[in-house]
């Protein structure tokens, strides 16, 4: 089975972005490198602060939806604390 992850990464500039992959490590290279997300260009180098595992790409997409419609604190907050980004997956997902 293929798994799909919602990832929240840091930029340089202190900004956050919220994103899905089905490798986040191979995803966040490629944000580096400047052939990512038009927002991450020249925003690098990213750090992952929270991953979320999904079944599918639908509930990946899903859950990156709700999270982008958070403020920063909350999405700092999500990040912080596994719980609360798992009760805000069981929200999203089917």
């Amino acid at each position: 089975m293929t798994y799909w992850f919602v990832y929240i990464a840091r930029c340089s500039d202190g900004t956050l972005y919220v994103g899905i992959a089905r490798d986040v490590a191979a995803r966040i290279a490629q944000h580096d490198a400047g052939r990512g997300a038009r927002y991450t260009r020249g925003r690098g180098p990213l750090r992952v602060l929270a991953r979320r595992r999904c079944s599918s790409q639908g509930d990946a997409l899903r859950l990156e939806r709700a999270l982008k419609s958070l403020g920063r604190d909350e999405k700092l907050a999500v990040a912080a604390s596994r719980g609360k980004l798992a009760r805000l997956a069981k929200r999203c997902v089917r």
